[in-house]
């Protein structure tokens, strides 16, 4: 199946009309991007964006054989532009199959949110899920049912419901050599900014985004984004790691939290803190409150979110009464190179995706004590050990994150 991008936007497009956000103002050239509509193979025609025909023409392509239009947004949509010599749109009713006289096979998909699905199955076999905005499967069946089986391609709201992906990877339908394409890409704020901002965060998900007019072929090898088994992600107080962290694996199915922090009996500042943690976990995630990290990256399972290795640090230097000048002389600090050697050997062994939290506190300012500055000099060595075996490290500053490595 081949298949042109008329549009990969949001029902309003991008930028919006006379909108001043930044945003917009980054919405230029290939970012620019109409309502999402899709032409497969020349005759099947998935949504409507503002002049189809003109973006058919930019494209290279004609709508003159378009045989059938199917809609997918919920019936209290955006308003339609149906061009002269186009069939009139349809909706195929939920677990029914349309067959086309070109050959193709389409299954409506029954969703979690108001709106059509639709399976479709190439004359050769091949299969595009297309999903509508802010929706993902109601479950995982297919017809009868049956499971939809795995797919070659998808065209989804990733960065509105990466745990809509989460659950099409979970139930085999994208597996490692899915091309996933974001699509419904708007202006708000889990859109993420246009330009390489949002292509690093889709392919943190192990997604990509095209521009309008780019035409593709279903079961073509894509090199899928290359996603790093193991990442450390830095930043300051309030800097957006722990954001950061979660966004990685939100499109992942079964994370384990690893809260190292663990509870604060009548510290209500803390109990605050981690309830905003929690408020924000998907809700398929799982959570372990434990300092004990080496025996979770020595077995085998799901993929784990650390937050965080400052307070692991902390908790460790505790245990070895690092905070006593004469004590870590002795022997504090033999044990806690131990304790750390340990994490580091773990890290590199695991078979497990991570994705480690930590503070960055070593920006210059020398702390008035000398237990201060000891944990500042053994977070800084931790850190650079722990970053030693990640594939990818990120510093996150004022929101932003930045790959170093």
């Amino acid at each position: 199946m081949e298949l042109t991008l008329l549009g990969t936007g949001a029902p309003s497009g991008l930028p919006l009309p006379d909108c001043p956000c930044a945003r917009c103002a980054r919405a230029v050239g290939d970012e620019a991007r109409a309502a999402t509509a899709v032409l497969v193979d020349g005759t099947l025609l998935l949504d409507l964006t503002p002049g189809p025909a003109l973006a058919a023409a930019r494209a290279g392509q004609s709508l003159s054989g378009v045989r059938q239009v199917l809609l997918s947004h919920p019936h209290d949509g955006p308003a339609l532009e149906v061009p002269a010599g186009l069939p009139a749109p349809v909706r195929v009713p939920d677990r029914q199959e349309l067959a086309l006289i070109s050959g193709h096979r389409v299954l409506a998909l029954a969703l979690d949110a108001p709106g059509t699905g639709y399976l479709v199955t190439g004359p050769d076999g091949e299969r595009l899920l297309y999903l509508p905005p802010g929706a993902g499967p109601a479950g995982e069946g297919g017809a009868h049912g049956e499971q939809t089986p795995v797919c070659d391609m998808v065209l989804m709201d990733v960065l509105g419901r990466p745990d809509a992906l989460a659950r099409l990877r979970a139930a085999g339908i994208v597996t490692a050599t899915t091309d996933v394409l974001a699509v419904h890409l708007g202006h708000e704020a889990h859109g993420g900014a246009p330009g390489p901002e949002l292509h690093r965060r889709l392919a943190t998900a192990g997604a990509r985004a095209e521009p309008d007019g780019t035409t593709l072929t279903v079961g073509e090898y894509h090199a899928v984004p290359d996603i790093p088994r193991r990442t450390l992600v830095l930043g300051g107080a309030r800097s957006g790691k722990s954001v950061e962290a979660e966004r990685r694996l939100a499109a992942f199915p079964g994370v384990v939290y690893v809260a190292t922090g663990g509870t604060r009996e009548g510290d209500p500042d803390w109990g605050a803190r981690v309830a905003e943690h929690r408020e924000r976990r998907p809700a398929s995630w799982s959570t372990e409150e434990t300092c004990d990290l080496v025996p979770l990256l020595s077995a085998d399972g799901p993929p784990l979110l650390i937050d965080c290795l400052s307070l692991w640090l902390t908790h460790a230097m505790d245990e070895v009464e690092a905070w006593d000048d004469t004590l870590w002389a002795r022997e504090g600090a033999g044990r806690l190179a131990e304790r750390v050697a340990a994490l580091v050997a773990a890290v590199r062994r695991t078979r497990r995706r991570v994705v480690a939290v930590s503070n960055e506190v070593g920006a210059g300012v020398v702390p008035a004590t000398p237990a201060g500055r000891r944990f500042r000099d053994e977070l800084g060595r931790l850190n650079a050990a722990f970053a030693a075996e990640c594939e990818q490290v990120v510093l996150t500053v004022a929101g932003v994150a930045r790959p170093l490595r």
